[in-house]
């Protein structure tokens, strides 16, 4: 065969013709007519057929008319069932026609031979039914004879179609120099399938016939070929003509075999054409309307116009038949036909496309893409919603067929739209086809991390659950296939959010996708964000939530664990060594060492105060003069939870949140008044004297030694014969709680502030005023005294303060500034934020589903505030004394409850 290529190709090189094809391998010759061969475009690519006819020998000159006689009639006769014509190319000596590819009917009716006997009869009535139509386009409106009907003028498409070819002898009457009438009797073996007439008075006689007379006895010894291929041409073909016997029938079908003998009537006035043919196989119980191959043809021909029930019976049809269809029928045929009827969209689009992936899983790899892909693509840019609904459905059917940049360039880009669609079925059929995309890498990096996530954050708010919980779903599922920045900008805020959804089961599955991404989370995050995410959801109102929370959270108590195994015991200095002069003015007392007295923790828990606004003040800054703004501050700072009053202090993990309950401010003692002179003449609360930073201390001092005292008392409960045990009767030997978690100390995080030198206040302008959070609430006050003044007397230890600042009016109306005071920022470290750059997607889409609340939006309204005066020596003694007798009374109630409970027990 390479050697006939080789052949080929060197004979149309030395013809010195530039053809518009690349010869392949010869497939068939015709008695030395012409050769088949197959081809390849040179344009495209595409595959196609090459009649070459060769005349160069002058004893063939004939052949000439013949080839040139076929050129003709095949390029200005368009028919489905007609050889297509695509190209030609003449010379001298050859003439080259190139039209689709095709194999000849000769050669192809022995690979049919093994076939099933009904599928076999089947296909070979349709061709005969594709061969009749043909005819009756010929003889009737075109008034020709083909002259020629036999198995080397028919071809075979790629579909198993038979086309109609073999147009050298195709003459007309009425033309004076037609083919057939003069040179029929040159063409090689014509007499073989000529009729009665010509084979009596030749082919001249045919002119005043009927056109169809004399194919219509070529059709029915072509029936006779195609059923009993191996069985010699019946009697009646040669003189006498006898008529067929029901003995000679064969293989031919009952219901053929009358139409069949009138086919073959000796005389042509009395034979039946192909036109009557036709006819009697296509009435309602003819042989070729019960063909299924027949009807399958021409309900799709017609699938536009027929109506639904007709549409609906067709696609039965080929949903119960598709098996026993021919694999060339179905491929070629029928495949292509529905994906064009898919365009037209509606209500079949559901029912074609499972026909279409059904049709496919036969058919050539190599074949795949062109015949099913590029249409199935194209048609997601269809607007109708039935396509849309039928290609998400069958998506797993072709997604293995699918390469990248078809999904990233064409596909996504319209399958992105039913996000938007206002149907809920289409919304949540994308969603889950996004779940057989995203794994397997087809989208690219922009739109995994980028527009998809946008869209799902919307999908996430949809108002129908279902597509809520798939959603957060398939964000578990993309979790391992996101950047690593994505990760933490996008997972947990998502679902968190499914935590808080009203749907039971989108709960479920928020705590599932936590679950199913804990690779992709730090344990640093574990610990700070998800865990304090997730716990709530352990008092959930449905056992079900309840029941996977809890397995949720012991699996991250595991990863918690296993991870604390391998961290060191501490990081901390060694607390026994000792601190230098610079450590002890300044740094913050060492944890371990607040528990071992009493008064340990009292001097601590002073130390820390006055050193921890010390160490903040510029020592040019320790004489500034506070004005009413900041004593207010400093009264509410008073009035915070964490002072030595009895209340708790609250954890260092909470700092840089604000508390949930507004801020109260306190008045001052009853008996102490400051006035507004005070507060334009003289310096406020100095910081700088020496003689009250002695008084201070030793006042620290003596209530220090008072405790102790207290602790050695032999009756004490605090003491080692008391009946306390030696306990702290407040739960612990710690007088700062670190676990009251509900006094929350984050006003004390801070942001810079930069100073301002405020011009003097009119003294009718320094009434109170309301005030409000600026958006440096976060920054700590440097100015004022070391202790604040309650409502019942008693001395506290200062805090750090809020940044306060009046309420913007709208009036224009000028409002002098308070004195001037120095204020420097403190930074506090808090703790990371859930929400903490979260870049374009994060921060537009789940900005909203933060668990923290910013401290802006928990802003406690303030009061006005009070003045403060320092206390006088004898107010300290008064107000120790009365401490102290508290503190007595309270230790005696609890071991009278202590004694209550073990005479009880």
């Amino acid at each position: 065969m390479d050697y006939l290529r080789n052949l080929g190709s060197a004979l149309v090189q030395k013809s010195g013709l530039t053809l518009p094809f690349s010869l392949g391998q010869k497939v068939a010759a015709f008695e030395g007519l012409y050769a088949l061969y197959d081809a390849t475009k040179r344009e495209d690519g595409s595959p196609v057929s090459v009649f070459e006819y060769e005349f160069s020998d002058p004893s063939r000159r004939n052949f000439k008319a013949f080839a040139q006689n076929a050129l003709k009639k095949l390029r200005t006769t368009r028919h489905p069932d007609v050889l297509k014509f695509m190209d030609a190319v003449e010379s001298d000596t050859s003439i080259y026609i190139m039209t689709e590819r095709v194999q000849p009917l000769s050669s192809t009716l022995p690979t049919w031979a093994s076939r099933k006997t009904q599928e076999k009869e089947d296909w070979l009535l349709w061709g005969l039914h594709r061969i009749s139509v043909a005819l009756t386009f010929l003889n009737d409106p075109c008034a020709s004879t083909h002259g020629r009907i036999c198995t080397h003028s028919i071809f075979i498409s790629p579909s198993g179609e038979w086309k109609l070819g073999g147009f050298e002898l195709l003459s007309n009457p009425k033309d004076d120099a037609a083919v057939l009438y003069n040179l029929g009797g040159a063409f090689p073996s014509s007499y073989s399938w000529s009729s009665p007439e010509v084979k009596k008075n030749g082919w001249s006689e045919l002119k005043q016939y009927d056109p169809a007379a004399p194919d219509a006895y070529s059709l029915g010894l072509l029936l006779h070929s195609v059923f009993n291929p191996n069985i010699p041409p019946p009697e009646t073909s040669q003189p006498p003509h006898p008529p067929p016997t029901a003995a000679s029938r064969g293989a031919i079908p009952t219901a053929v075999f009358n139409a069949y003998k009138k086919l073959l009537n000796p005389n042509p006035k009395n034979r039946l054409n192909s036109k009557g043919f036709l006819e009697l196989g296509m009435a309602e119980t003819g042989f070729f309307a019960a063909n299924r191959l027949v009807k399958v043809c021409l309900g799709l021909e017609n699938f536009s116009i027929e109506s639904e029930a007709e549409k609906n019976a067709l696609l039965k049809t080929l949903k119960e038949s598709a098996s026993s269809f021919p694999t060339e029928f179905t491929t070629h045929k029928v495949l292509p036909s529905l994906v064009s009827a898919l365009e037209f969209g509606g209500a079949s689009a559901a029912t074609i496309l499972p026909l279409v992936i059904q049709f496919c899983k036969n058919m050539p790899p190599e074949d795949y893409p062109n015949t099913i892909i590029t249409p199935l693509v194209k048609l997601f840019a269809s607007p109708d919603r039935g396509t849309r609904m039928a290609l998400l459905e069958q998506l797993p059917e072709y997604v293995d067929k699918l390469d990248k940049k078809t999904i990233s360039d064409k596909i996504f880009p319209h399958l992105q739209t039913g996000f938007s669609d206002t149907v809920a079925v289409i919304r949540e059929a994308t969603t889950k086809s996004i779940a057989l995309i995203a794994p397997k890498a087809s989208l690219s990096d922009r739109i995994l991390n980028n527009d998809l996530l946008r869209l799902l954050a919307k999908m996430q708010m949809d108002p129908e659950p279902s597509i809520r919980t798939n959603t957060c779903i398939l964000l578990g599922r993309l979790g391992p296939t996101l950047g690593y920045n994505t990760k933490r900008k996008v997972l947990v805020p998502a679902f968190v959010r499914a935590l808080k959804d009203s749907f039971v089961h989108a709960r479920v599955a928020g705590l599932m996708a936590f679950m199913a991404t804990i690779e992709c989370f730090e344990v640093e995050e574990i610990a700070t964000k998800v865990l304090p995410n997730v716990t709530f959801t352990m008092v959930d109102k449905e056992k079900l939530v309840r029941d996977q929370a809890f397995k949720a959270v012991e699996l991250f108590v595991k990863k918690l664990e296993e991870h604390a195994k391998t961290m060191p015991e501490t990081t901390e200095p060694d607390p026994t060594a000792p601190l230098t002069e610079q450590q002890l003015g300044g740094a913050l007392p060492v944890p371990g060492g607040l528990v071992n007295s009493a008064t340990g923790a009292a001097g601590a828990l002073a130390g820390w105060a006055i050193s921890s606004i010390g160490k903040r003040l510029a020592a040019s800054d320790l004489q500034t003069s506070m004005t009413a703004g900041s004593t207010a501050g400093m009264d509410q700072l008073g009035a915070m939870p964490g002072s030595l009053a009895g209340q708790s202090t609250p954890s260092l993990s909470n700092i840089g949140e604000l508390p949930s309950k507004p801020f109260s401010t306190t008045s001052p003692p009853p008996g102490t008044s400051t006035s507004s002179a005070s507060i334009k003449t003289g310096k406020g609360l100095q910081l700088g004297g020496a003689g009250k930073a002695r008084a201070n201390t030793e006042a620290i001092a003596d209530f220090a030694r008072e405790l102790e005292d207290e602790m050695n008392m032999p009756g004490g409960d605090w003491g080692a014969g008391g009946g306390g045990g030696g306990e702290n009767p407040w739960g612990n030997d710690d007088l700062m709680d670190v676990n009251a978690d509900e006094d929350d100390w984050s006003a004390f995080e801070t942001a810079p502030v930069p100073s301002a030198t405020p011009s003097p206040t009119p003294a009718a302008l320094l009434q109170p005023q309301p005030t409000r959070l600026t958006s440096s609430s976060n920054t700590i006050l440097n100015g004022g005294s070391s202790g604040t003044t309650t409502t019942n007397g008693a001395r506290k230890v200062s805090s750090p303060a809020i940044t306060l600042s009046p309420p913007t009016s709208k009036s224009r109306r000028a409002i002098s500034p308070a004195p001037s005071m120095s204020l420097r920022s403190t930074p506090v470290h808090s703790p990371p934020s859930v929400a903490a750059d979260w870049g374009d997607v994060a921060a537009d889409d789940w900005g909203k589903s933060e668990p923290a609340t910013s401290s802006a939006a928990r802003s406690p309204s303030m009061s006005p505030a009070s003045s403060v005066t320092p206390m006088t020596k004898e107010e300290k003694a008064a107000e120790m004394a009365r401490r102290k007798e508290e503190r007595r009374q309270r230790i005696a109630m609890l071991k009278e409850q202590k004694k209550s409970v073990a005479k009880a027990s």
